[in-house]
Protein backbone atom coordinates (compact mmCIF):
# COMPACT_ATOMS: atom_id res chain seq x y z
CA UNK A 1 0.00 0.00 0.00
CA UNK A 2 1.35 3.43 -0.86
CA UNK A 3 1.92 6.09 1.72
CA UNK A 4 -0.03 9.33 1.86
CA UNK A 5 1.34 12.65 3.07
CA UNK A 6 -0.79 14.76 5.38
CA UNK A 7 0.37 18.32 6.15
CA UNK A 8 -1.28 20.74 8.56
CA UNK A 9 -0.32 23.84 10.55
CA UNK A 10 -1.53 24.75 14.00
CA UNK A 11 -1.07 28.07 15.77
CA UNK A 12 0.28 27.69 19.31
CA UNK A 13 0.74 30.59 21.69
CA UNK A 14 4.09 29.55 23.11
CA UNK A 15 7.73 30.06 22.24
CA UNK A 16 9.58 27.61 20.01
CA UNK A 17 12.15 27.08 22.77
CA UNK A 18 9.46 26.08 25.28
CA UNK A 19 7.59 23.86 22.80
CA UNK A 20 10.65 22.00 21.55
CA UNK A 21 10.99 19.71 24.58
CA UNK A 22 7.40 18.55 23.98
CA UNK A 23 8.40 17.48 20.46
CA UNK A 24 11.80 15.99 21.12
CA UNK A 25 11.82 14.16 24.47
CA UNK A 26 10.01 10.97 25.46
CA UNK A 27 8.44 12.63 28.50
CA UNK A 28 7.31 15.62 26.43
CA UNK A 29 5.84 13.43 23.68
CA UNK A 30 4.02 11.27 26.26
CA UNK A 31 2.13 14.34 27.45
CA UNK A 32 0.32 14.91 24.15
CA UNK A 33 1.47 12.71 21.26
CA UNK A 34 1.05 9.19 22.64
CA UNK A 35 -0.07 7.25 25.67
CA UNK A 36 3.54 6.47 26.57
CA UNK A 37 6.97 7.03 25.01
CA UNK A 38 10.30 5.50 26.05
CA UNK A 39 13.71 5.36 24.44
CA UNK A 40 16.05 2.38 24.69
CA UNK A 41 19.84 2.10 24.69
CA UNK A 42 19.84 1.84 20.86
CA UNK A 43 18.02 5.20 20.68
CA UNK A 44 14.84 3.54 19.42
CA UNK A 45 11.68 5.27 20.58
CA UNK A 46 8.96 2.92 21.81
CA UNK A 47 5.64 4.67 21.29
CA UNK A 48 2.34 3.37 22.62
CA UNK A 49 -1.05 4.39 21.22
CA UNK A 50 -4.28 2.72 22.30
CA UNK A 51 -2.49 -0.37 23.58
CA UNK A 52 -0.42 -0.84 20.41
CA UNK A 53 3.35 -0.47 20.43
CA UNK A 54 5.35 1.16 17.65
CA UNK A 55 9.07 1.74 17.18
CA UNK A 56 10.64 4.82 15.63
CA UNK A 57 14.03 6.42 15.12
CA UNK A 58 14.79 10.10 15.41
CA UNK A 59 16.30 10.74 11.96
CA UNK A 60 16.49 14.53 11.96
CA UNK A 61 16.58 17.17 14.65
CA UNK A 62 17.45 20.83 14.91
CA UNK A 63 17.13 22.48 18.31
CA UNK A 64 14.04 24.67 18.70
CA UNK A 65 13.15 24.02 15.05
CA UNK A 66 12.13 20.48 14.07
CA UNK A 67 12.22 16.75 14.69
CA UNK A 68 11.52 13.89 12.32
CA UNK A 69 10.75 10.33 13.35
CA UNK A 70 10.73 7.37 10.96
CA UNK A 71 8.75 4.36 12.07
CA UNK A 72 10.31 0.90 12.10
CA UNK A 73 8.19 -2.08 11.12
CA UNK A 74 9.48 -5.65 11.31
CA UNK A 75 7.61 -6.57 8.12
CA UNK A 76 8.57 -3.38 6.25
CA UNK A 77 9.00 -3.67 2.50
CA UNK A 78 12.43 -2.26 1.66
CA UNK A 79 11.14 -1.19 -1.76
CA UNK A 80 8.83 1.39 -0.22
CA UNK A 81 9.64 4.83 -1.68
CA UNK A 82 8.90 6.81 1.44
CA UNK A 83 9.05 5.46 4.99
CA UNK A 84 6.25 6.03 7.47
CA UNK A 85 7.29 9.18 9.29
CA UNK A 86 6.18 12.17 11.31
CA UNK A 87 7.92 15.52 11.08
CA UNK A 88 7.12 18.23 13.62
CA UNK A 89 8.40 21.66 12.62
CA UNK A 90 8.15 24.88 14.61
CA UNK A 91 7.84 28.01 12.50
CA UNK A 92 7.59 31.60 13.63
CA UNK A 93 5.87 34.39 11.76
CA UNK A 94 8.18 37.32 12.43
CA UNK A 95 5.55 39.94 11.55
CA UNK A 96 2.93 38.66 14.00
CA UNK A 97 5.34 36.95 16.43
CA UNK A 98 3.14 33.84 16.18
CA UNK A 99 4.42 30.26 16.49
CA UNK A 100 3.04 27.51 14.27
CA UNK A 101 3.48 23.74 14.53
CA UNK A 102 3.70 22.25 11.04
CA UNK A 103 2.91 18.53 11.03
CA UNK A 104 3.89 16.29 8.12
CA UNK A 105 2.53 12.77 8.63
CA UNK A 106 3.51 10.18 6.02
CA UNK A 107 1.50 7.01 6.61
CA UNK A 108 -0.78 4.43 5.05
CA UNK A 109 -3.83 6.19 6.51
CA UNK A 110 -5.59 7.71 3.53
CA UNK A 111 -8.63 9.19 5.25
CA UNK A 112 -7.66 12.87 5.40
CA UNK A 113 -10.62 13.76 7.63
CA UNK A 114 -9.61 11.06 10.14
CA UNK A 115 -6.02 12.31 10.13
CA UNK A 116 -7.16 15.91 10.57
CA UNK A 117 -9.36 14.92 13.54
CA UNK A 118 -6.55 12.87 15.09
CA UNK A 119 -3.97 15.68 14.79
CA UNK A 120 -6.42 18.37 15.95
CA UNK A 121 -7.09 16.28 19.06
CA UNK A 122 -3.39 15.70 19.78
CA UNK A 123 -2.41 19.33 19.15
CA UNK A 124 -5.36 20.42 21.28
CA UNK A 125 -3.89 18.37 24.12
CA UNK A 126 -0.49 19.98 23.49
CA UNK A 127 -2.05 23.46 23.63
CA UNK A 128 -3.78 22.64 26.92
CA UNK A 129 -0.52 21.27 28.33
CA UNK A 130 1.53 24.35 27.44
CA UNK A 131 -1.27 26.84 28.05
CA UNK A 132 -1.16 28.01 24.46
Amino acid sequence: MSRQKFVAEYEINASRKMLFSYLSTPSGLAQWFADDVNIDEDKVYHIQWDGENFKARLVSQRANNHVKFEFIFDDEDDDEDEPAAVELRLEKNEMTNTTFLRVTDTSELDDEEELMDMWESMVGTLKETVGG
